[in-house]
């Protein structure tokens, strides 16, 4: 819901970036795999219940996806590169809830998995539409730097990471925070469900 009114604040920012990591001779597939490797490294430090650590570094990991689009853009975007940072992003949302869940199955298991549960339906819905977007050859005008079309909702990644940092600060109310955003993820894969049905009819 967010997403664009934030990429458009900080596009500038990460632009100037983007262009200092080109010259650097940075790729846009090894900034991505920075991001996706601190991503795994946030995981594995909110399962160890090293909350505040998890939390900088997955920060930091959104940032490297941030800046990976920036520096495709600033030399050349690939088909490659576009299907990696989207495979690596969706293992890395899984990821998040799971570690919470290792680090307190009692208390932490069951609205993982439901909340891991309601990712499917986003992420389904998201990539679903995608692929059908792609053969009618339609684009967002939302998103035009995307690499394939993007569909909107009530969760999408700035929501995402906002109650990932949340769990972080609150670890001991990751139940509430678990169920309550897997049903605005509910909400949303609903909501898409039914646009993408009238506009693919």
């Amino acid at each position: 819901m967010m997403d664009d009114r934030i990429q458009r604040s900080i596009k500038p920012v990460m632009t100037r970036l983007a262009r200092a990591a080109a010259g650097l001779g940075l790729s846009a597939d090894a900034v991505t795999w920075v991001g996706f490797t601190s991503g795994l490294a946030a995981a594995g430090a909110i399962a160890s219940g090293w909350f505040l650590t998890g939390m900088g570094l997955l920060l930091f990991s959104r940032l490297m996806d941030g800046l990976d689009g920036a520096v495709a853009r600033a030399t050349t975007p690939t088909d490659r590169g576009g299907f990696l940072d989207i495979t690596l992003d969706f293992v890395f949302y899984a990821a998040i809830p799971l570690a919470f869940a290792v680090a307190d199955p009692g208390r932490n298991g069951l609205p993982a998995a439901v909340l891991l549960a309601s990712f499917i339906g986003t992420g389904s819905s998201f990539l679903a539409f995608a692929i059908a977007a792609e053969k009618r050859q339609l684009s967002s005008t939302a998103f035009p730097d995307k690499s394939f079309y993007f569909l909107g909702g009530l969760t999408e990644a700035t929501e995402t990471i906002t109650v990932f940092v949340l769990m972080c600060l609150l670890p001991q109310h990751f139940a509430k925070l678990a169920y309550g955003f897997a049903a605005l993820c509910a909400i949303t894969t609903a909501m898409r469900i039914w646009w993408g049905w009238r506009r693919l009819s």
